[in-house]
């Protein structure tokens, strides 16, 4: 039978810096999926013309949001963290177009909406929003096996 490696979810070998980087994303996704849940009509309003059902996959979005914040919260498991940094990261992805489809809504109205200040920062964000999650999660690190 193989060991098991020592994992950076046992107390004080995740350092202080990571735990809070976790912390706080799983925090905001926590947020935001009860927002996907309770209130998803402006969800549902910068959701592309291309998304079948946008009622049911924003609801579908938000569950996921939790339970990826919930799997980045716990501490009993980091294969678990892991496998919810590779799925917010993958969330992060797919959810990227829903954020230009809605920089071209705002665009296209007469005040610009939230205006490009808004659009271009969290555009330019998506990607460091799912490196924190892989960073955070510890999805990127390497296991060290025993011989």
């Amino acid at each position: 039978m193989g060991r098991r490696a020592t994992s950076p979810a046992t107390p004080g070998l995740e350092s202080r810096g990571r735990k809070w980087a976790r912390l706080a994303l799983g925090v905001i996704y926590g947020a935001a999926g009860v927002l996907h849940i309770s209130a998803p009509r402006p969800f549902v309003e910068i959701t592309p013309a291309w998304v079948p059902y946008p009622e049911a996959v924003i609801a579908i979005t938000g569950v996921c949001e939790l339970l990826g914040a919930v799997g980045l919260l716990q501490t009993r498991s980091l294969a678990v963290r892991r496998w919810a940094g590779w799925g917010l990261a993958a969330y992060a992805l797919c959810v990227w177009p829903a954020n230009f489809h809605h920089m071209q809504i705002d665009m296209a109205r007469p005040g610009h909406g939230l205006g490009l200040g808004y659009h271009i920062p969290r555009l330019a964000a998506q990607p460091l929003i799912i490196a924190w999650a892989l960073w955070a999660s510890g999805a990127l690190a390497r296991v060290k096996r025993r011989a």
